[in-house]
């Protein structure tokens, strides 16, 4: 008898067990090379899921060589795929155009909007003592803008656009060297991009005095880019608002995940977002009117919350 009520126990257990797995949902949130902000971003949304669901949903941070790659899985992987991308990319693909051209599929056209996350911020950093005021000023200076990523490129785009090309000296530099390289005064400013408060850019400003340019409205135009303001403040010495540009980057799920599911994530994070500003400066920037910068459709759970929420979302994002 007491070997039957020890079995009986056992397959109680083992039942309760079951059943707490089953009511666990699992999550993956591919985003970035370990190491990166963004890929740092992804490990503080997970905590915040978890909190806010009482552990019922687990997220997990999968490593990710860049946002085609996110964008490009999504036609392969399971329901709870959830990726980070310029929304640029997404159109892409559903275009088949771009990185995606020759490479056209139609689960892209499943890809749905959850929720932004910090954009991609454009930072023009140069040392006071340099004289630079404004974009004009950088003629006959030395830039480092770095190499092959995405503030690279629009660094050089943006000397093209303003007339500067020809006019400024570039360090052939890995941007990982700017600090170092401002600091010792070899060069006279260098390009950054990510989400702001950039801690290359607060380890320049905390170490020299340094200015961060903005660009006029006219220049933002020209750029093609969305615009956005760092708040005075946000750097040490900013002692007023600098304009310049960004590309937003917005997690995606596809239909393939359920409106449950796509709610509970959506709810999770907008509830945490102060508490992880609070320990990351890099969400304080994150805000409801950041919803119009994403292209395309939002997935319906996520619209549920926004409802709920009363925040604004476009018709053709329905």
């Amino acid at each position: 008898m007491k070997h039957r009520l020890s079995f009986l126990a056992a397959g109680l257990c083992l039942a309760l067990g079951a059943t707490h797995a089953s009511a666990q949902t699992r999550v993956t949130y591919k985003s970035a090379k370990t190491g990166s902000s963004y890929y740092q971003m992804g490990v503080e949304i997970a905590e915040a899921v978890k909190t806010a669901s009482e552990g019922k949903i687990i997220v997990t941070i999968e490593e990710s060589q860049g946002s085609v790659q996110n964008v490009a899985e999504s036609a392969t992987r399971g329901g709870n795929y959830v990726f980070t991308t310029p929304p640029a990319l997404v159109g892409n693909a559903q275009a088949a155009s771009g990185p995606f051209k020759d490479k056209a599929n139609p689960k892209f056209n499943n890809i749905r909007a959850l929720f932004p996350i910090p954009s991609l911020t454009m930072h023009f950093v140069v040392r006071e003592d340099s004289g630079v005021k404004a974009f004009s000023d950088l003629a006959g200076k030395n830039l480092l803008i770095g190499k092959g990523s995405f503030g690279a490129s629009e660094g050089a785009k943006y000397l093209e656009l303003f007339g500067l090309k020809d006019k400024v000296s570039l360090s052939n530099a890995e941007l990982n060297n700017a600090v170092a390289a401002l600091k010792n005064k070899q060069i006279d400013g260098f390009v950054t991009a990510g989400s702001y408060p950039a801690p290359n850019v607060i380890e320049a400003a905390a170490g020299s005095s340094v200015t961060l340019l903005s660009l006029s409205e006219e220049q933002i135009k020209a750029t093609s880019r969305t615009r956005l303001v760092i708040p005075a403040g946000t750097y040490s010495g900013q002692k007023t608002d600098v304009v310049t540009t960004s590309l937003p980057v917005v997690a995606y799920a596809t239909t393939d995940m359920s409106d449950d599911t796509a709610y509970a994530l959506t709810k999770a994070f907008w509830s945490q977002r102060d508490r992880m500003a609070a320990s990351a400066p890099w969400w304080k920037g994150v805000n409801g009117d950041m919803l119009a910068n994403i292209e395309g459709k939002i997935h319906p759970g996520a619209l549920r919350y926004y409802t709920e929420a009363k925040m604004a979302v476009g018709d053709q994002q329905r």
